[in-house]
């Protein structure tokens, strides 16, 4: 995309929430959720004109780098939008394997076995080992 600003009518098209913020899933070509987050409109125009995952941290008050520490980026293959326009779906390679801070390949690993919430996806790296500085 070329001339990516905040002025332009396909960031208009979107219902932002009171915040400013407007949420977003990322899905594997494979369907699978690996991720949810929060975007801004900076964080979308920023991953629209670099190809990469960026969402807007709302512990950290800041743009937020997919993979900027762990090194599990996420190459952006499509951005689309529901019918409303309120929800973002973002087609992603998961660079690495990885999408969550726990070492799993997703952040959807708790299924609901018996009245709790049972891990049911394994830890492919100790997050250790991938946030040690």
């Amino acid at each position: 995309m070329s001339d990516l600003d905040n002025s332009l009518p396909w960031l208009d098209a979107l219902k932002w929430d009171a915040d400013g913020m407007i949420p977003a899933i990322a899905q594997e070509q494979s369907g699978r959720v690996v991720m949810f987050a929060f975007m801004n409109r900076e964080s979308l125009i920023e991953t629209a004109r670099c190809g990469n995952a960026v969402y807007w941290s709302r512990s950290r008050r800041r743009l937020w780098r997919k993979g900027e520490e762990s090194g599990h980026f996420q190459k952006v293959l499509s951005i689309r939008t529901d019918c409303d326009g309120d929800v973002l779906l973002l087609t992603v390679e998961q660079i690495g394997g990885i999408a969550c801070h726990t070492g799993r390949e997703s952040c959807f690993f708790n299924e609901l076995q018996g009245g709790r919430w049972i891990p049911a996806d394994p830890v492919l790296k100790d997050p250790e080992e991938i946030y040690a500085k």
